[in-house]
């Protein structure tokens, strides 16, 4: 029996896009001193809105509320008190989760049901639990005492999520904040201004100014700043590195990743393959920690293939608000561009495509989940962050060799161990180069757990009681780093 096709596509109506949007700064929106740039739905190309571009005026602006705010109101009041604005915002969250969740696929491209079913809930968790350490700073072990102003700048790829991981922690320390979205996904950031308002945060605490990347080197660079947080590509994080080197400022930088997804001949291959999925293809594959190199053993990687084309061929791409959507548009011209010209490597350099079935949109940026076969450690697509639906698989022999070819990456953000052997996930854990490693499952955030990587990956770590100490002054000798 065949069944045809019936989309579910969610309503628009609920967002109410504006023509334009101000800069939000000292708790009002203004227009700013720059310029303005459009920001685009990705999977229709349609215009959304025009955007203000931050000058470093604004940012001068913006640091000035923030620092007036952190010294006459927000690092005076109580953690108690400061926790009653942070449980206010995540109950507004939750209120408008449907609204948020609409937006953030408009102008970001995923699938209606990874932003209403992953990203709203993660975001109004974060707040919940930052909530609760605003009164306990004294038992973090890293102090009790804010550093000031906080420069965050966030990436595309999780918008909303990226902003709470970086707010709500700040706040609970008794920080204020200028935050500066990713100059393509700039909405939902400014929708969460609107709820800051409702919120009734004190004019100031925080502050969010769009624009590209003369704006967040504004931040960055400014000398108000006490502390840069910063998610997004290696190259980018190297440079903050360089322009806060000699200056007292605090920095964690969450980067690039290409985790190994490791799968052992007597993990169960129906759930193995259920985790590769979701681990390369879960948001288009914009993931900093996506599983973008499969290692599977050689006595079962045939039928791993097998089966992973079989579900790969299942997967539905197209409209990111239709609730049946699988696999929703890449965010970007730009970022396409560099999925398909790495993708083009890999074939010149003897790999195997294979490209899941499905017919593209005629508009919009799109591209068909992709697996390449028979990759070696040299292959730049085993070694580079392509940052899109595109998965490497190499294979293994022992578990010697598993631990070395994950290893083999100036990254080390994450990993994921797919065996029947508790023994062997603890020991691969221990030997496996990442700031997170997942056993039998991937992809799995929790407000609760410290995220963050190694090497080229990063420094610092974000959630948890560990994503205080990156906004505490007086760190406590012999604290967990």
């Amino acid at each position: 029996m065949t069944f045809e096709y019936a989309p579910a596509p969610e309503s628009r109506a609920i967002v109410d896009i504006k023509p334009s949007y101000g800069l939000f700064i000292n708790g009002e929106f203004v227009d700013g001193n720059g310029t303005s740039f459009k920001t685009v739905n990705p999977a229709t190309e349609e215009v959304l809105a025009e955007v203000a571009e931050a000058s470093d005026a604004d940012v001068d602006e913006a640091v000035k509320a923030a620092r007036r705010a952190y010294t006459r109101v927000w690092s005076r009041m109580s953690g108690a008190e400061r926790a009653k604005y942070l449980y206010r915002i995540a109950r507004i969250i939750q209120e408008r989760g449907r609204e948020l969740a609409v937006l953030e696929s408009i102008d970001n491209g995923k699938p209606i049901k990874e932003s209403r079913d992953v990203d709203v809930p993660i975001v109004a968790a974060h707040f919940f639990y930052y909530a609760g350490w605003a009164d306990k700073l004294q038992y973090s072990g890293y102090g009790s005492t804010p550093l000031g102003v906080a420069g965050q700048v966030i990436p595309w790829n999780f918008p909303l999520m990226m902003l709470a991981w970086k707010i709500a922690p700040a706040l609970a320390c008794g920080n204020t904040v200028v935050l500066k979205p990713a100059e393509t996904t700039p909405l939902t950031a400014l929708l969460f201004a609107e709820i800051c308002q409702q919120a009734d945060l004190p004019p100031g605490v925080v502050n969010i100014v769009t624009g590209a990347g003369d704006t967040g080197r504004a931040i960055v660079s400014h000398p108000d700043v006490d502390k840069v947080a910063f998610t997004g590509s290696t190259e980018v994080g190297k440079a903050i590195a360089r322009a806060v080197a000699g200056s007292d400022k605090k920095v964690t930088l969450e980067l690039g990743g290409k985790a190994a997804n490791i799968v052992f001949d007597d993990a169960p291959l129906d759930q193995a393959v259920e985790g590769i999925v979701n681990g390369i293809f879960f948001n288009q594959g914009h993931v900093c920690c996506a599983g973008s190199r499969l290692l599977v053993q050689e006595s079962v990687a045939d039928e791993v293939m097998a089966r992973l084309k079989r579900r790969m061929a299942t997967l539905r791409v197209g409209d990111p608000l239709d609730k049946n959507t699988d696999v929703g548009a890449i965010n970007s011209a730009e970022q396409l561009a560099k999925i398909r010209e790495l993708s083009e490597i890999g074939e010149s350099e003897g790999a195997e495509r294979w490209s899941a079935p499905c017919d593209l949109p005629a508009n919009g940026y799109w591209f068909a989940p992709t697996v390449f076969t028979g990759v070696s450690q040299a292959h730049r697509i085993a070694r580079e962050e392509i940052f899109g639906p595109v998965l490497s698989v190499l294979t293994f022999r022992t578990p010697s060799e598993a631990i070395e070819k994950a290893n083999n990456t100036p990254f080390g953000l994450s990993a994921g161990v797919w065996t029947d052997k508790g023994s062997r996930i603890l020991s691969m854990a221990n030997r496996l180069r990442a700031g997170v490693v997942w056993a039998n499952t991937f992809n799995k955030f929790d407000p609760t757990s410290p995220f963050g990587g190694y090497k080229e990956s990063g420094y610092g770590r974000e959630g948890g009681r560990h994503g205080l100490e990156g906004y505490l002054k007086n760190t406590e000798k012999g604290a967990d780093a």
